[in-house]
């Protein structure tokens, strides 16, 4: 299965680097310069995994993360800052990212962390799926 992959980035390089990086790599990839455009895309798209800048042109990244999390709330969210700090870093977490990370990125972590981030989501839909058909005990 070819999983999708949603970067948001305000500058033109890191997303055309991130492309290359998970499309040498068989993933589907989108891409947006601003927040509000990436909302729109997590709405209309079968997106399966997202990195997200904390500085976009028009909204604030963590703005856009927790507009995503109240709509796709399984949906794995890598936060990605050049100025990022570990009191944004575990905002970010609270809120419900699955990781930060900081620039300049490396091809290594970039690519395992988008890794675990699908498994984790996979598995949670398949936990979801699971509950949903088990039947509760009569008492």
């Amino acid at each position: 299965m070819a999983y999708s992959v949603l970067i948001v980035d305000d500058e033109a390089g890191i997303r055309e680097s991130l492309r290359e990086i998970f499309e040498d790599e068989g993933y589907e990839v989108f891409t947006a310069e601003a927040g509000e455009e990436a909302i729109q895309m997590t709405d209309s798209m079968p997106v399966d995994l997202v990195f997200l800048d904390i500085w976009l042109p028009d909204r604030d990244g963590m703005e856009v993360l927790e507009d995503i999390k109240t709509k796709r709330e399984r949906l794995p969210v890598v936060m990605i800052s050049g100025h990022g700090t570990v009191e944004i870093a575990v905002k970010a977490t609270k809120i419900g990212a699955y990781d930060f990370l900081e620039k300049p990125l490396s091809l290594e972590r970039v690519l395992i962390t988008a890794q675990r981030a699908l498994e984790r989501g996979t598995i949670e839909r398949e936990y979801q799926v699971l509950g949903s058909l088990l039947v509760t005990p009569r008492q």
